[in-house]
This record gives structure tokens, sequence and C-alpha cells, in this order.
């Protein structure tokens, strides 16, 4: 579905790595204050915008700092994002 590997915590969806960028899955209500930071951007698929999902660009997060900055808003937000009701 995301092109890539996805890293599940906690059975819900944290971080996807992709061939050329990395989606970090982040509170929706920082998401206007966040995109743009280090290159990010709004995750669309479809033509959807998906609020509390952002793209980034491999080379952006080469930098241990950037790369750490991501992952800890995602793991942070992991613990009080709701999982996916799993169809059966």
């Amino acid at each position: 579905m995301f092109g890539g590997t996805t890293f599940m915590v906690n059975g819900k969806m944290c971080i996807s790595v992709g061939k050329t960028r990395f989606m970090f899955r982040i509170d929706p209500e920082m998401h206007d204050d966040l995109v743009g930071k280090n290159g990010s951007r709004t995750v669309k698929m479809k033509g959807r915008a998906y609020r509390g999902f952002v793209h980034i660009d491999t080379p952006r997060l080469a930098a241990k700092k950037a790369f750490d900055f991501w992952v800890a808003l995602a793991l942070d937000y992991n613990k009080h994002a709701k999982a996916s009701v799993k169809k059966r």
C-alpha cells in the first residue's frame, strides 16, 4: 500500500521507508506547524491529503539530528494514535 517497508509499533503504522522517501505518522494537531520543516510535505494519495502523515525525501534525513527528530515525533504520537480496525 505504501510502496516500501512499514514499521508498526504497538499494532499501529509508525514509519514507512520507500526507495526515495520516508513517511512518518505524526500528531495531526502538529501537522500544519511541521509541514515544510526539513522538506516535509503532506502525504497525498489518490488526490486526498492525509493530515498527520508526512513524506520526507531520504537525503533530507541524512543528518542524525533530522532523522532522530522525525522518528521521535512518530514514536511519541504512536502512544496516542488509534489502531486501524482490521477488516476480515
